[in-house]
């Protein structure tokens, strides 16, 4: 899969992607990053690509005629315009399932804006696609783009060594994943559950799906709603209900 991102930092997308898991990935050309630098693409004597709004307010905007150069230089080479993305706080929330549809995805370009953001000419000459990470602000696009690339390379064919890590984890099924442990077996007199030690595979699963049921009941009760319980879980659940009950009616009175 290749990933074309569009910045006014290329520097700062090369060295983000260069390293760890993504940058294996890149060596063995499970994917590939091409990095534009908007400021080569703009006509303007000094380099400039942005602007003072119409209208008046603070801050300056990413003009939209640098940002259409450097697509249009891309999808020339390429003979085919590739899906855009545009990272923005005012976008769709970016989740696990996104991930798995855009690595689908032959070529994907993502927008990264900086300043007050883009031109919205731009945005709708590229038919681009507004995505957030979260619900806050940050100094430009970069970031959350990696972001997003890390993700979604995870779901794309030989990135991981292990396969199974890409598809059991957390936000699979709108479940957190359940705790986790490593040796040595007891650390400050805190032990790793005995089932996890039984070689028991059936007992092992039913525990993680239970445990990755109450860790998002807990932390995540927006995901919790939107999970598909089986009987099973139900039972479960009920059976936690009834002992936290219990525990709570033993807990002494203060007055």
């Amino acid at each position: 899969m290749r990933f074309t991102i569009l910045t006014l930092f290329p520097e700062m997308i090369e060295q983000g992607l260069s390293v760890s898991i993504l940058g294996r990935a890149r060596e063995k050309g499970f994917i590939s990053f091409d990095v534009r630098n908007i400021r080569d693409y703009t006509t303007e004597r000094h380099g400039h690509v942005d602007d003072a709004p119409y209208g008046g307010g603070a801050g300056m905007l990413m003009q939209a005629d640098p940002i259409l150069r450097c697509y249009r230089a891309v999808t020339e080479e390429r003979g085919r315009a590739p899906r855009v993305v545009y990272v923005t706080p005012q976008g769709k929330q970016f989740t696990q399932a996104d991930a798995k549809m855009f690595a689908e995805e032959e070529e994907l370009l993502i927008l990264c804006g900086h300043y007050e953001g883009v031109d919205e000419r731009a945005l709708q000459l590229l038919s681009a696609e507004p995505y957030s990470i979260g619900d806050y602000v940050l100094t430009g696009g970069e970031l959350p783009a990696m972001v997003m690339v890390d993700a979604i390379s995870r779901m794309a064919p030989g990135v991981l060594s292990n396969q199974e890590s890409g598809e059991i984890e957390s936000f699979e099924g709108n479940l957190l994943e359940y705790p986790q442990y490593t040796r040595p077996e007891v650390y400050e007199g805190l032990r790793v559950p005995s089932v996890l030690l039984s070689g028991d595979h059936k007992k092992v699963a039913q525990w993680r799906r239970e445990q990755a049921l109450l860790r998002t009941r807990e932390r995540r009760p927006d995901l919790f709603s939107k999970v598909e319980l089986t009987k099973a879980d139900c039972k479960f659940l009920r059976e936690q209900a009834a002992k936290e009950a219990e525990k709570n009616e033993d807990r002494p009175l203060y007055f």
